[in-house]
């Protein structure tokens, strides 16, 4: 459907992150997840092919192609493991932010080791008690000589395990509110930050999930990359992006977990017939195929709007809820389907189950969603007076 839209070079960028993903991340997410370990040199190598530059400008080494284009890599490679995916399309946003909105000197001193997956970058929002209330940062940056010195602590941050450089951002002033959010490119390098632990879960290790603090940590006036009364809203120009991808990845978890159990239940015999001619476990299949169908095409929807420059607020939200809501009931459909032996480690069902918990967490919840939708039921389906 998408792909129809895209061009030549667009739909190759597509085959081969398809491609890098059969060969790269399929036969390894088991693996990466059993060993609980970010998998660094598998991000370097998609960064050697490109994977990092989709959407990043032709002028900073980048391909320079459509948000469509990269959603669509991204969803090809989720099939295998939607930890994977995610932490490397963080990375890619971090190139693309920083490459765009940073300082030219800055730039040319970092970006080149970030291409090559030698610098990973990754955003910082979340702190440890603020998650999606973005406007009650606590992280505090305070203007000083030549810079800003900054104090606080991010959390659940993907890449935080190993990211160099962090688009993160900080409160210079409560009393402004969301105003006075500032957003800098912290440097890990430098004095003053600490890394924490990172997190363990019960799935998706491959994100590199973790924090980092900043104890007066100086960030000279280089590293400003919005400044209060930009920065937030910055911030928000990305969310629709990020909702209608992370959308997208949740279809190529549900596609690879309904193939999986089709071809596990057509050769599965009980009671003297394939599994998925009884009447029960083929339905349940019927239903995820159907919302794996509605959730692509909401996503696709969001992407073109994206591209088009169109509002994308609403789309992206419906996107968003309905993929990640469904998906996460529809992989434990097809774990059903499967009986038992849908749980097995040779299969990768029980690892996409964990990654639609993920995205149901990411980039706004679910709860948020529906928030976000239900402020605009006046205006969509609302009578005039």
């Amino acid at each position: 459907m998408l792909d129809e839209v895209l061009t030549p070079e667009e739909r190759a960028v597509v085959a081969r992150a398809k491609a890098f993903a059969e060969e790269h991340v399929a036969p390894n997410a088991a693996r990466w997840e059993w060993e609980r370990r970010y998998p660094l040199e598998t991000i370097k190598a998609a960064c050697a092919i490109g994977l990092n530059t989709i959407e990043l400008a032709k002028k900073h080494g980048g391909q320079g192609l459509s948000f469509s284009c990269k959603l669509r890599a991204f969803e090809e490679i989720a099939k295998h493991d939607f930890a994977f995916a995610f932490a490397l399309i963080n990375h890619h946003n971090a190139c693309a932010r920083f490459a765009r909105d940073g300082q030219p000197a800055h730039v040319a001193r970092l970006l080149p080791r970030m291409l090559t997956g030698d610098l990973i970058g990754c955003a910082g929002l979340s702190e440890p008690g603020v998650g999606s209330d973005f406007g009650g940062l606590e992280m505090e940056a305070v203007r000083v000589e030549g810079g800003w010195k900054v104090n606080g602590a991010k959390a659940w941050i993907t890449n935080a395990a190993v990211a160099g450089l962090s688009v993160a951002y900080a409160q210079t002033d409560k009393a402004q509110g969301y105003r006075g959010i500032i957003c800098l490119a912290i440097e890990a390098e430098r004095p003053g930050f600490h890394r924490e632990k990172p997190f363990e879960l019960h799935g998706g290790h491959a994100i590199g999930v973790g924090g980092f603090r900043l104890v007066d940590y100086f960030a000279p006036d280089e590293a400003v990359l919005h400044p209060p009364g930009k920065a937030f809203k910055a911030a928000l120009a990305g969310i629709n992006g990020a909702r209608a991808y992370v959308a997208a990845m949740c279809c190529g978890m549900l596609q690879a977990s309904l193939e999986t159990a089709v071809r596990y239940t057509q050769q599965r015999k009980t009671f003297g017939q394939p599994v998925i001619e009884h009447q029960g476990v083929r339905w349940k299949l019927v239903d995820a195929a159907t919302d794996l169908e509605a959730a692509r095409l909401l996503c696709y929807r969001a992407a073109r709007l994206i591209d088009e420059g169109a509002d994308a607020v609403m789309p992206a939200a419906y996107a968003k809820k309905f993929a990640t809501d469904m998906a996460v009931q529809r992989i434990a459909d097809c774990i059903q389907a499967m009986g038992a032996n849908g749980l097995r480690a040779d299969y990768p069902l029980a690892r996409h189950l964990a990654g639609a918990k993920i995205a149901a967490y990411t980039d706004g919840s679910i709860e948020m969603m529906n928030e976000r939708i239900g402020a605009g039921l006046g205006s969509v389906f609302g009578t005039t007076a």
